[in-house]
């Protein structure tokens, strides 16, 4: 099948614990999609609705590379949960059990595992200037209210521990602290709480998105705040409000599992295809 104006934009709808996704592959045909197609995809009411976006593009040196946009259409390097159940699919379809995955983070490493797929998300970069932050600072203990830690997983999290991440108010403090003159490139918020043993209740403002059920990237990130802080192993539990993940920061890397779901497939028919790019007419 090849994708052409007449025809429309096929993709797919995903989720991993209801952080959703649009899936478009660029192998089909075109090289991108264009901001604003990308916002009125997104869009909850007149689109498809979706945090992310998801581009399967050709690769010579992976078996697989993948781009994402925000909703807002901005990019990001990363994307935890849309990598893992892009894999998922893949794995399923070639009956692969391993998978070479090419995005912006870097080569990324899938594993098929007693029937749940694994990403290795890579190593996490903790030095100021790698998140990246405006100016040299302890990242264990950010210089905002509230003592948060800065991780980058690729893409920049700011993660606040406190008593009752149900409680906090995740839904005033994302926005202030995603657009904070401390991030350059804005940044993911967390509000997570020690639930028990190796255990995270964990609440999640995306950058570029908002609100979101789970987030495969944030949840890597505060495994490593937690255990930077000595609150938790290296092996955790994540529950989100979109249901659970489980993280486990190796010597190779920061693992990470959890539900996968093929939503359905569609034709997006208010699109057309210009010098190589999805755009809207």
């Amino acid at each position: 099948m090849v994708a052409d104006s007449e025809t429309g934009l096929p993709f797919m709808k995903m989720h991993g614990a209801g952080n959703d996704f649009v899936v478009i592959d660029a192998r089909l045909g075109g090289e991108g999609v264009s901001s604003d197609l990308c916002r009125a995809m997104a869009d909850r009411h007149f689109g498809v609705g979706f945090d992310q976006l998801a581009i399967i593009e050709p690769s010579v040196n992976a078996e697989l590379k993948l781009a994402f946009l925000n909703a807002d259409g901005s990019a990001s390097a990363a994307c935890g949960n849309a990598t893992r159940c892009i894999a998922r699919h893949v794995m399923d379809a070639t009956e692969q059990d391993t998978l070479a995955i090419r995005t912006g983070r870097g080569a990324l490493a899938a594993q098929r595992r007693e029937g749940t797929v694994w990403i290795n998300m890579g190593q996490p970069m903790t030095a100021w200037r790698d998140i990246p932050i405006a100016k040299e600072a302890d990242t264990l203990h950010l210089p905002l209210p509230g003592d948060p830690v800065a991780t980058s997983m690729g893409n920049p999290h700011c993660t606040f521990f406190v008593d009752d991440a149900e409680a906090a108010p995740i839904g005033v403090t994302g926005p202030e602290i995603e657009r904070d003159p401390l991030f350059p490139e804005r940044t993911n918020v967390q509000m997570v709480s020690l639930t028990g043993p190796d255990r995270l209740r964990v609440r999640v403002w995306e950058r570029g998105t908002g609100l979101t059920l789970a987030s495969g990237s944030s949840s890597c990130a505060v495994t490593v705040a937690a255990h930077r802080r000595g609150l938790t192993d290296r092996a955790v539990q994540v529950d989100l409000d979109g249901g659970t993940l489980h993280v486990d920061w190796r010597e190779d890397g920061v693992w990470m599992t959890g539900p996968t779901a093929h939503v359905f497939t569609g034709t997006w028919h208010g699109a057309v295809l210009e010098d190589g790019q999805w755009r809207l007419p």
